[in-house]
């Protein structure tokens, strides 16, 4: 199985090269410029890497940091035409199977970069998100206390 999902990942986001360059891609950024499939065809990709980590024992942070890999990329691909350029840069498929074939059990336990990378980034989106809702907290005062309402 982890064969085919390294073929799968190597066409994904390796398998071709820029003539002249060591710049190397793969499908997903060709298949973003497709509206709705190109979105499609990575989180499905990274979903079965992340069953197979569950199948296979992955320890839950590794599992995490995968999944937090695929949400990179998705946010990545969401901007049209330069989250092309970006998913040749940003290799979540590639490395989420990396993780896999690590982690998988009897592999190599979670390392304390991969804690800090997990933390790091749920902490990002912790902020991300706490920010518009405090605004919209902030301006909702605001606007009762400036009608009179309150």
């Amino acid at each position: 199985m982890l064969e085919r999902l390294r073929w799968i990942a190597q066409l994904l986001d390796s398998r071709y090269r820029v003539p002249g360059t060591q710049i190397r891609f793969g499908l997903d950024p060709v298949l973003d410029l497709i509206p709705g499939i190109g979105d499609l065809v990575s989180p499905i990709f990274a979903l079965l890497v992340i069953v197979q980590g569950l199948r296979q024992r992955v320890p839950k942070v590794i599992l995490l940091r995968m999944l937090f890999n695929a949400l990179i990329d998705a946010l990545i691909g969401a901007v049209p035409l330069v989250g092309a350029v970006g998913d040749v840069f940003w290799r979540a498929n590639l490395r989420n199977l990396d993780l896999l074939e690590r982690h998988a059990q009897p592999g190599r336990p979670p390392t304390r970069a991969d804690y800090v990378f997990v933390f790091s980034i749920a902490a990002l989106f912790g902020i991300v998100i706490a920010i518009p809702v405090g605004v919209g907290i902030f301006l909702m005062y605001w606007i009762i206390k400036t009608v009179g309402l309150y």
